[in-house]
């Protein structure tokens, strides 16, 4: 893959980078916010897809319809924020004002536990998430050497999910102690709001690290400077998404496979535990071997989990499945997003927000075309998801988005 694109970061002095973990002390910092953050929105996420179709009635069809809307709301301001971290030169502002609307828009769930409440509850809360992303992750690449972004990525990753291990045997306790009625998810929901709030205040305290300005570009000037690897990458990812269905799919087939709620909380917590473990060896092994194989691999993996779930008959099955989810999804979420900060440097904060934006403007009609094949049969989903991962291989092998080609791609 590319190597050699300039990098406009500031070198870090060896003073100012964490001895323990070997990275930059804002990583970790970054990461103990999206700890927090995961911590309060996994409590609520690892039962949302339950609570929503047998406590509140919902159907799986709409079940899909709500999680595609979730995740396009969670891209359709990407571009937008990563655009103003770019133009202002800002990070810190966007970040905060992202985790700060997921945050009030988890008091949704305090006032309301109808269908409604609860599908406004997801669109919105995912629309923070997509706000803060992109000048989030130009931050930790600017704070992190070249040589180890990978890793640095990783290891932010790690802290994330890290949350998102807790998050769930928070709610497992809550359940398992007071039972698995609406009283219960209400509590559970007071609970989770606790270490949003404490998230902000961390971020109010850590030092804003400015990235170069670009005040005359307008969002389709910053397309057009946009490189051909980056474009050539995001037709491949957006072809992958296309294979994409919501994890409450998989939380739904652990269901029919015979977990019970509780059951299907802990399965959620082992599928962070093998990300949180995996996203740091992963991040040194794309340092080492390049991005780009650690890509087709991510893709790879996802094609054969899908044929694992099409066929899985037992729980064991299941069980190892939501491990092989965690290697992928550790690759999905923080290698992706390194490879785009090595194709496209001067602008990272725009690139990762197009990649987000494009993706998820995808994924609405992934989820909907999931939800639909899942009335049929939940292995025909799963099926086509494979299908669609292999040709997201192909057209990346065909295309080469690591390869450095000369001028913008216009």
């Amino acid at each position: 893959m590319m190597e050699n694109s300039q990098d406009i970061s500031a070198p870090i002095p060896p003073e100012l980078a964490d001895n323990k973990f070997s990275v930059h002390p804002d990583v970790l910092k970054l990461g103990l916010v999206s700890l927090l953050t995961d911590l309060s929105s996994e409590m609520i996420f690892s039962v949302f897809a339950i609570f929503f179709t047998t406590i509140a009635g919902a159907s799986t069809a709409l079940l899909g319809l709500v999680e595609g809307f979730a995740d396009l709301s969670a891209s359709a301001l990407n571009y937008l924020s990563g655009w103003l971290a770019d133009r202002t030169g800002k990070r810190k502002i966007f970040a905060l004002l992202g985790y700060g609307f997921s945050t009030l828009a988890k008091i949704i769930l305090l006032i309301t536990s109808s269908i409604t409440g609860l599908s406004i509850f997801r669109v919105i809360e995912r629309l923070g998430k997509g706000f803060r992303g992109p000048p989030r992750d130009a931050w930790l690449s600017s704070v992190a050497e070249k040589a180890d972004r990978g890793y640095s990525f990783g290891v932010h990753k790690a802290l994330d999910k890290s949350g998102a291990i807790m998050g769930p045997l928070v709610a497992y306790g809550l359940l398992r102690w007071l039972g698995d009625g609406a009283s219960t998810y209400r509590l559970l929901f007071w609970v989770a709001l606790v270490p949003a709030l404490i998230s902000i205040l961390v971020l109010s305290l850590v030092k804003d690290q400015p990235g170069p300005q670009h005040r005359r570009e307008n969002m389709l000037d910053t397309w057009k400077t946009m490189s051909l690897q980056f474009k050539r990458y995001l037709v491949t990812a957006s072809i992958f998404s296309l294979a994409y269905f919501s994890f409450s799919f998989l939380l739904l087939r652990a269901y029919s496979a015979g977990f019970v709620a509780r059951d299907i909380v802990l399965l959620y917590a082992l599928f962070n535990f093998s990300f949180v473990i995996a996203a740091p060896l992963i991040g040194k092994l794309g340092d080492k071997i390049g991005r780009a194989r650690i890509i087709v691999l991510g893709y790879l993996i996802y094609l054969l989990m899908s044929i694992g779930f099409a066929f899985a008959t037992t729980q064991w099955q299941i069980i190892v499945l939501f491990v092989i989810y965690g290697l992928f999804y550790s690759i999905d979420e923080a290698q992706s997003k390194a490879f785009i900060t090595d194709i496209a440097p001067e602008r990272r904060a725009s690139a990762i927000g197009i990649y987000n934006f494009a993706t998820g403007m995808i994924y609405l009609p992934a989820s909907m075309i999931a939800g639909g094949l899942w009335l049929l049969n939940p292995a025909i989903a799963f099926l086509v998801a494979a299908y669609l991962a292999l040709t997201a291989i192909v057209t990346f092998l065909i295309l080469r988005p690591d390869r450095q080609n000369s001028g913008n791609g216009g």
